[in-house]
């Protein structure tokens, strides 16, 4: 096969995890996740012809990086719409978020933003986009060592951070409802 027909395979095989992954870290912004997955691919046409035959893992670590390049020049722009003075806030449009804006399982979302981008990054690679450690590795430039301690120490952090959040049990307190006491009528 040629370098050509290899992408071609991969862009077929992988398109969609590629975009679920790249939506999972953009919280569902669109465009930005068409722009992303397209750079994506772009750098893969350009890199065919290092295109590895485990595809995915490789694609997930371009992610990465041009996730990174979004993510900065979406920082940028905020930074200047906020010097411009042109954001929602300097306008009064708030939005305040009602109970029901509570999702479920959202504890987790917000124990996993409490850690590092690099813990956050090994943990969805292993849960959201289901790789083993030989391909974490791959997406994250570094060996199946480093990798598997990296992914170790982020499970003890995440799970620090959900025991930190969990409420401390309420201590039982004796009843004080007693048995009914029967009453002899006669």
């Amino acid at each position: 096969m040629s370098n050509d027909e290899i992408f071609a395979a991969a862009y077929r095989e992988h398109y969609w995890a590629v975009s679920r992954y790249v939506a999972r870290r953009l919280d569902g912004r669109a465009d930005d996740v068409e722009e992303v997955v397209a750079e994506v691919f772009t750098v893969a046409w350009r890199r065919r012809a290092d295109l590895p035959a485990a595809a995915l893992p490789w694609l997930y670590g371009v992610a990465r990086n041009c996730l990174a390049n979004a993510v900065r020049g979406h920082g940028r722009r905020r930074r200047l719409v906020h010097r411009l003075g042109n954001d929602d806030t300097a306008h009064g449009r708030h939005i305040a978020a009602g109970p029901e804006a509570d999702t479920p399982g959202g504890w987790v979302h917000e124990a996993l933003a409490r850690l590092s981008a690099a813990d956050q990054e090994v943990l969805r690679l292993t849960a959201w986009e289901q790789l083993g450690v030989d391909e974490v590795a791959v997406a994250l430039g570094c060996g199946s060592r480093a990798a598997s301690m990296r992914l170790h120490r982020a499970r003890r952090r995440l799970r620090a951070e959900i025991d930190r959040m969990r409420p401390e049990p309420a201590i039982a307190e004796p009843s004080c409802m007693t048995a009914p006491k029967e009453h002899g009528h006669g």
